[in-house]
């Protein structure tokens, strides 16, 4: 199982190119992709789609959550914050689902960095 954020699974639904993009290409071929909870809101969150675009949210499956995740999420956004990262609240709750999972993130957003020192894995 690997997680695709919204960055890359937008960038891929755009035809783009890029590192990020091949792996949500790979992983949605291989039947491994997985989107967080959070990327579903994300990425639905524009007035206009694809229907295309809709069916693939619609047909992967969603990471699920943990006994404990909301708790843990605000304590690893609270975390980054004190050492001075940005830290937006759809970010740490990817970054905890993917966490608590121990499943990597796929993501163009150099903001999950800042995750990392907690357990994220990027791919």
């Amino acid at each position: 199982m690997i997680a695709i954020d919204t960055s890359s699974l937008r960038r891929w639904a755009e035809g783009e190119t890029g590192q990020d993009v091949d792996q949500v290409e790979a992983a949605i071929d291989s039947g491994e992709g997985t989107l967080p909870p959070a990327v579903v809101t994300e990425a639905l969150s524009k007035a206009v789609l694809p229907e295309a675009f809709i069916h693939v949210v619609a047909t992967l499956p969603v990471v699920p959550l943990r006994y404990g995740y909301w708790f843990r999420a605000g304590e690893l956004r609270a975390d980054a914050m004190r050492r001075g990262f940005k830290a937006k609240l759809a970010d740490a709750l990817i970054a905890q689902v993917c966490i608590d999972n121990d499943v990597p993130l796929i993501t163009y957003d150099a903001d999950f960095r800042h995750f990392t020192r907690a357990g994220l894995k990027l791919a």
